[in-house]
């Protein structure tokens, strides 16, 4: 296999470096002191920066004031992004504008797609259902009511909820069908719960009464959904490689200079097979994050469909990320669990990324399903 990136993809990874430089992980109040969300809202300044660095429209076209890049560039900025604990919705906001660019009307194109691109439009999307194991299509009903549609039904944990201006939302309708719904968060009939994720970060429950939307708001072309499902869960991965390359980093240099009996513990060689054996996990969720989106990016044929690369990253992703920090706080010892020291955040965001759209033993069972209805030869 080759994972050589291109010029422009390196490019992007060199300049998400520079923005995430100075941002530190520790900024906001510790979740494990916090009974409520760290801040009240994402962070406005580093948001600007990346869109100041053409960060947000890496997927967009030029038309829109794109780069014309792809999922391999998104999940290379978003590999640096979560070294740093960065608290903004790049993922969820890229997705949701490269999904509207692939599958969205002239009208919703040209009205949203370049403001997104500048940071002016945030988007996010409501991609975990009712109860977060249920499929997210089934939580929304839409119908079409003349001209328009009518939306209802409920999505837990929606990411930057209160931040976001539109609210990419699953529905499916009476005929079977799954179509994608730009929701304006301020719209007639939509209200919000708080809910708070273990990294310390404010979700909502977002209600749907009666919404109504314009047609031209509504996208209802096939496989829309499931592109975009996929690329959410390839950039989770991206999100929890490089968590884990951080965490990794920081129990590396920790061992090295801890000294027992003596010797630093990086001597020891249980110390040193604990390390090995994170470090495998590693390398196994880089080589299954990049397949998975080298096949969303080129629609390259394979024995599977794309799904299927993207469900064997996000099991490794999950079981991966879930080690490597419980290893990173086994070997920090009780410093790792001092909330003055970053350890423990990088241990709840991973616990985060970990369940997000789903744990491993969930894409464990969609993997099964393909494999069932694709037999390998």
């Amino acid at each position: 296999m080759d994972f050589t990136f291109t010029e422009e993809q390196q490019a992007a990874a060199e300049a998400a470096r520079g923005v995430f430089a100075g941002v530190a992980p520790d900024a906001v109040p510790s979740p494990a002191l916090t009974p409520g969300a760290v801040a009240d809202t994402f962070d406005r300044p580093l948001w600007h920066r990346l869109a100041d660095a053409d960060l947000l429209s890496l997927l967009l076209a030029q038309e829109y004031g794109g780069a014309g890049l792809d999922a391999v560039a998104l999940c290379l900025v978003l590999r640096e992004s979560a070294k740093v604990l960065a608290r903004v919705p790049l993922l969820e906001s890229c997705a949701a504008a490269a999904a509207v660019q692939a599958y969205g009307g002239p009208e919703l194109k040209a009205g949203l797609l370049a403001r997104a691109g500048r940071g002016e439009a945030v988007l996010t999307v409501g991609a975990h259902g009712r109860t977060g194991h249920d499929p997210a299509e089934l939580a929304v009903t839409a119908r079409q009511d003349g001209p328009g549609w009518v939306l209802d039904g409920v999505q837990t944990t929606v990411p930057w909820v209160y931040d976001a201006d539109l609210v990419v939302v699953p529905a499916r309708t009476a005929a079977d069908l799954t179509v994608l719904a730009l929701v304006p968060r301020g719209a007639e009939g939509v209200s919000l719960a708080e809910q708070f994720s273990t990294s310390g970060e404010r979700l909502g429950e977002l209600r749907l009464e009666s919404v109504r939307l314009a047609a031209r708001d509504v996208i209802d072309a096939e496989g829309a959904w499931e592109w975009l499902r996929e690329l959410l869960a390839t950039g989770t991965c991206a999100l929890a490689l490089g968590l884990g390359e951080r965490v990794l980093g920081m129990t590396s240099e920790y061992a090295s200079k801890r000294e027992q009996f003596g010797h630093p513990i990086a001597t020891f060689q249980a110390v040193a097979v604990q390390c090995a054996d994170r470090y495998i996990d590693l390398r196994a969720m880089e080589a299954t994050l990049w397949q998975a989106a080298w096949r969303i990016a080129s629609g390259a044929p394979g024995a599977l469909p794309a799904s299927g690369d993207v469900a064997v990253a996000k099991i490794w992703a999950s079981e991966g990320v879930r080690r490597i920090v419980q290893s990173a706080q086994h070997l920090h010892g009780g410093f790792g669990a001092d909330v003055d020291y970053p350890l423990h955040r990088y241990h709840a965001w991973a616990k985060h990324l970990e369940l997000a759209l789903g744990p491993a033993a969930a894409h464990e069972e969609a993997l099964g399903d393909l494999l069932a209805a694709h037999p390998l030869a």
